[in-house]
């Protein structure tokens, strides 16, 4: 885990190194999270942020889409329900991970 708030200060040395890529990363991100933007409404979008965060465990990312889920109109309700589907698929992964475990094994014999 990094300090996001002693790191960030590093985004200035990723700007001078790759300006056009950052300055195209943050305008796909604006895109994305535009109010106005494609057929899933902001909310909905902001929740899938949400469980691909608790999925990634990136905190950061977590706290702040959270926030913006819920600034968007998602309910308490609707943010835990995200986090559940993202650890539901995040327990299915490792299941069916697992496999490979059970599978050296059949195949040691």
């Amino acid at each position: 885990m990094h300090s996001h708030n002693d790191e960030a200060a590093f985004m200035a040395d990723l700007k001078e190194g790759a300006p056009e890529m950052v300055a195209a990363m943050f305008d796909f991100d604006k895109a994305v999270f535009r109010k106005e933007t494609g057929n899933l409404d902001l909310a909905t979008r902001e929740l899938i942020a949400v469980g691909v965060a608790v999925t990634t465990q990136c905190s950061f990312c977590i706290e702040d889409h959270a926030k913006r889920a819920a600034r968007a109109g998602a309910s308490k309700a609707d943010i835990a329900e995200a986090v559940m589907v993202a650890a539901a698929l995040r327990a299915g992964g490792g299941v069916t991970h697992g496999w490979k475990a059970m599978k050296s094994i059949a195949e040691s014999d």
